[in-house]
């Protein structure tokens, strides 16, 4: 590894130190909800989402690839937490988090094996239709999510139904007064940014319904509808080291193959997911910012910072988005920035306990919702019919294949749109190949063969001859041609065969040095070429 020169190192961390503590501080305002409420789509306490955005900023200020990209608790990482977590939830108490952070410190550890793969190099030719059914199917999710506090149970089935009283989720009269809150809500968060953008409006929208919450009560008019508070245990202290193995009735899980087995799938799809998320606000910072960044050290760093957050109780998580280019926007360019938005987010919590109880799920909700909608690929669906159908296809299967799974595997549906996406271009890159005929005389044809020979085109090529006629020379010209595999060398071996049972002498011309090459190792013995 190449060591950076000193003042670049400093450069890195306090070019710019007004701006980025001042931009720290407003994202870690933004981190907050977010935090708590991916805890609530996990199904864990708000403490581990919110230790988990202080950890998981902290950590990769010092090892990510991309100065001033926040890293927190993400929903593409609780979405894919959920299952876990109630399965040991259903084994007994305490597991169900045991079980995520065994999960957060493998992921860890797949994501550092990433990075040295160089994985960010493959994600390259991932089709944009890949990744706007990704988008779709996360914002969906991120959406349905919030069903149940809003009163919606018929997508959960009874399961949700029969855990309402433990989930304090809206009740009878209760879900009337949830949606309008919401609305409330979204009305500020909508309609704030048109009046000023000083603050952000999520989080005066969550201030605002807060402060009408407390205010009807203190009126006494006793809500009663569900807040934080009644998401679970909010942080009372730093977090501490820990390990989530040991024994069963101590509400760990134990160090084995059986509980690798339990929390392998999860772990890797949050590891390629959220490197998949990592690398997409990545290079949006760095088409805002004018610069390069390295992200194979970014995975590594990912990685790590995952690993140290699943060890202090923090949940695994990824880039945000939205806080990386809100803290972009605002000024912050170094790594400082990163790292003050985590500090801040921590000394809030802490001094703020009392006042984030408080704050009910309705607020959280609009913010959900919000983000539900910005993460959604609108401009796609509004030019859907501009699209070419090859890539609307691609789309589709990558958000069916998510959505239609038992859990919701978004590692799957890129999977599977990345496969369909190889299908359909081997498709058209099979008919670009081009068999032409030109007769010198009665006794001599030459074939001209323009294009690539693999596995998807020798069909076309093999059709490109006529093995009816048998002149007494056929020179097959392959100057503008490449062989790539065995079923290219298994066509032209097979034309040069069959033109020559018909007693035609058969001169193959112009393969290049690599094609010739493969020739050679596994084209027929009988022929000769030139």
């Amino acid at each position: 590894m190449i060591k950076e020169p000193k003042s670049r190192a400093i450069d890195q961390w306090f070019d710019n130190p007004r701006k980025d503590i001042l931009s720290g501080l407003v994202v870690a305002f933004a981190m907050i909800p977010e935090a708590i409420a991916f805890s609530g789509i996990a199904g864990v306490d708000p403490r581990v989402g919110l230790f988990g955005a202080f950890l998981l900023s902290v950590t990769i200020a010092f090892v990510g690839g991309r100065k001033a990209m926040i890293t927190s608790a993400t929903g593409s990482t609780a979405l894919l937490m959920t299952d876990l977590v109630a399965r040991g939830n259903a084994q007994g108490e305490g597991l169900g988090l045991s079980y995520l952070l065994a999960a957060g410190l493998l992921t860890g550890v797949f994501q550092i094996l990433w990075g040295y793969c160089r994985l960010a190099y493959q994600m390259r030719f991932v089709p944009t239709g890949v990744l706007s059914g990704f988008v779709n199917a996360l914002a969906l999710l991120i959406f349905q999510a919030q069903l149940p506090q809003l009163g919606v149970t018929m997508h959960y089935g009874e399961k949700i139904v029969k855990q309402s009283t433990e989930n304090s989720l809206p009740q009878g009269s209760q879900v009337l007064i949830v949606w309008l809150l919401v609305i409330i809500g979204l009305v500020i968060i909508y309609g704030l940014p048109k009046l000023t953008r000083l603050v952000p409006s999520q989080l005066v929208a969550i201030v605002a319904l807060t402060f009408i919450s407390v205010g009807l009560k203190s009126k006494g008019l006793d809500l009663e509808i569900p807040t934080v508070k009644d998401l679970g245990q909010l942080p009372t202290g730093l977090p501490t080291l820990g390990l989530p193995f040991g024994r069963l009735v101590d509400g760990k899980v134990p160090f084995g193959l059986e509980t690798l087995g339990i929390v392998l799938p999860t772990a890797f799809a949050i590891s390629l997911v959220g490197l998949m998320e990592t690398f997409l606000t990545q290079n949006i910072l760095d088409e805002i910012t004018d610069s390069n960044s390295n992200k194979d050290q970014e995975a590594r760093g990912q990685g790590i910072a995952n690993i140290v957050s699943s060890l202090f109780g923090g949940m695994a998580g990824c880039a945000l988005v939205g806080q990386s280019v809100m803290n972009a926007e605002n000024g912050g360019r170094t790594r400082l920035s990163t790292f003050f938005s985590g500090i801040s987010l921590l000394i809030m919590i802490l001094l703020g306990r009392s006042w984030l109880e408080q704050i009910p799920m309705a607020a959280l909700v609009s913010v959900m919702i919000t983000i539900a909608v910005s993460t959604a690929d609108i401009n796609g669906l509004k030019n859907i019919r501009k699209i070419p159908r090859s890539d609307t296809c691609v789309m589709l299967m990558t958000f069916s294949v998510t959505m239609l799974t038992t859990p919701h595997n978004l590692a799957l549906g890129v999977i599977s749109g990345v496969a369909l996406a190889g299908i359909l271009f081997s498709r058209k890159v099979a008919k670009v190949i081009n068999v032409s005929t030109k007769i010198i005389n009665n006794e001599e044809v030459h074939y001209q063969v323009t294009g690539q020979l693999f596995f998807v085109s020798q069909i076309y090529f093999v059709q490109g001859f006529n093995f009816h006629d048998h002149p007494a020379k056929i020179v097959i010209d392959m100057s503008n041609a490449h062989l790539w595999d065995q079923s290219g060398v298994g066509a032209l071996d097979q034309v040069i065969k069959k033109l020559s049972s018909g007693g035609s002498k058969v001169e193959v011309v112009g393969l290049n040095q690599e094609s010739l090459n493969l020739f050679d190792r596994l084209g027929g013995q009988e022929t000769s070429h030139a």
